[in-house]
């Protein structure tokens, strides 16, 4: 039990629904990017995900250890942030 707290606590976000949804039990689709900008294409990993807007937008959320999210620091987002 232990261990699956630590590794809800390791990756957030990576659903990309918010802050405190760490489990959903069927797919269930992203509300639109902030700003109404619609995803043409998405790439997911096991620490972060990305998703490519109809305006050529990249967008990414999850872990943000090592700077992987592109924002310039290390801080985890647990909803779609644009990389500006």
């Amino acid at each position: 039990e232990e261990g699956e707290e630590d590794e809800e606590e390791e990756f957030p976000g990576l659903l990309g629904h918010g802050e405190g949804v760490l489990q959903l039990k069927t797919p269930t689709r992203l509300p639109s990017l902030p700003g109404g900008e619609r995803a043409i294409g998405v790439a997911a990993s096991g620490l972060f995900s990305l998703a490519l807007s109809a305006d050529g937008a990249l967008w990414s959320w999850g872990s943000g250890g090592d700077g992987k999210l592109g924002h310039g620091d290390e801080q985890h987002q647990w909803q779609p942030k644009k990389i500006e």
